[in-house]
Formats: structure tokens, C-alpha cells, sequence
């Protein structure tokens, strides 16, 4: 693929994109740094390139964006600007309404996700003598059952047991990056012990 088509599809496929240097955990000259900040405060998600690492973009995406310098902040595959824009955008309160339209998907889904009564409810049908404790909010849950029927089962057996009760809202959508912790009530009361014991030495 060349560099500019890589382009063309990495702005089609994210709503909201940064190319800057480096990473957002550690940006790598200050105007990046300040994008950062800013675009996380908004709390939305955004996909970012480090065109430090990808020096053909870097060479490349000036003459797709007519814009010289870095980072580069896309939304629905037009240029915003740079950090002076991304700035002047986020004081006068323009920014967070356009980052905002431009993730209406995610917004639906997350408001399509699954309680916690909901999903310990379709547990508890695929494994009736299931115990569910469910950590997390929307769609993204650690899910934890307590069940006899994992008696002899290998790990991997366990969790497919527990992620086939939930094949439908996984299959929608409606749940993602679910992570499920599966146990005997033996080895449930085992773990609770070894918490214990850990609290108490920690404590003394």
C-alpha cells in the first residue's frame, strides 16, 4: 500500500485522529503535549500516529493536509489544524461539540450496553447455580462467576462456558472487551482466604 493511500484509510477509518510526535502517554515536543492534554480532557476517544516512528507519513501527510508542521488533528477526514487551533477551538468552546458529533456511533452503543442485572440474569440461564459479580461500567465489564459446573473443567473451558451464556449482546455489540475470571466455589473460598490472609499480613 502507499504511504498515501495508508493515509486516506487511516483518516476514513478513524472519526478522530492526531499525528504527533510520539505517543499520548509520552508526547515528544511540546505542541503535541498540549494537543494531548487538551483532546483528553474531553474524555473521547481518538486514534493518534506517531509519524516519529513513521517517517513517510511524516514526509507525506503535509501535501495531503496542506498543513507544514505537527501534530495534525483529523475529524471525519478534514483537517482541524495544529495545537494553536486545537487551542483557540477548546477556549472558545467549539471543539468539544465537534469531537462530539463525530463519535455518534460509540455514543449509541454505549447507551445500548447491557446492565449489570442484565447480564448476571443471562448467566444465570446458561448456568443456573451461577454466583455473578460484575465489575465495571457500559460495555466494558469484568465479569466474574462462581459455578460447581466448573468442577474438572480446564481454565479455557471455564470462560467459554461462562462467554457462551453471552453470545448474543458479544455477537451485537451491546458488550465488548468483556474479561471473565471463572471459579469452583472451592476455589472461590480459597481465593477469598489468601485475600484475607494477604489483608492481615499487610495490616500487622
Amino acid at each position: 500500500m502507499k504511504t498515501e493511500d495508508k493515509i486516506r484509510n487511516q483518516l476514513a477509518t478513524n472519526p478522530i485522529i492526531l499525528y504527533m510526535k510520539g505517543i499520548p502517554a509520552n508526547p515528544q515536543c511540546g505542541f503535541s503535549a498540549k494537543s494531548v492534554g487538551i483532546l483528553n480532557a474531553t474524555n473521547i476517544p481518538y486514534a493518534y500516529v506517531n509519524v516519529l516512528e513513521a517517517p513517510f507519513i511524516r514526509e507525506k501527510l503535509p501535501s495531503i493536509s496542506h498543513w507544514p508542521t505537527y501534530p495534525q488533528l483529523f475529524v471525519n477526514a478534514e483537517l482541524v489544524g495544529g495545537c494553536d487551533i486545537i487551542e483557540e477551538m477548546s477556549n472558545n468552546g467549539s471543539l468539544l461539540p465537534l469531537l462530539t458529533a463525530a463519535v455518534p456511533k460509540q455514543a449509541e452503543a454505549a447507551n445500548d450496553a447491557l446492565t449489570t442485572s442484565e447480564v448476571v440474569q443471562l448467566v444465570r440461564q446458561g448456568i443456573n447455580d451461577a454466583e455473578v459479580l460484575v465489575e465495571g461500567e457500559g460495555c466494558d465489564l469484568v465479569i466474574t462467576v462462581v459455578s460447581s459446573q466448573f468442577s474438572e473443567l480446564a481454565l479455557v473451558k471455564k470462560q467459554q462456558l461462562v462467554m457462551a451464556t453471552l453470545k448474543e449482546p458479544l455477537a451485537s455489540g451491546k458488550l465488548h472487551a468483556v474479561s471473565v475470571k471463572a471459579y469452583t466455589p472451592d476455589e472461590w473460598q480459597e481465593l477469598q482466604a489468601n485475600k484475607a490472609t494477604g489483608l492481615l499480613q499487610i495490616q500487622y
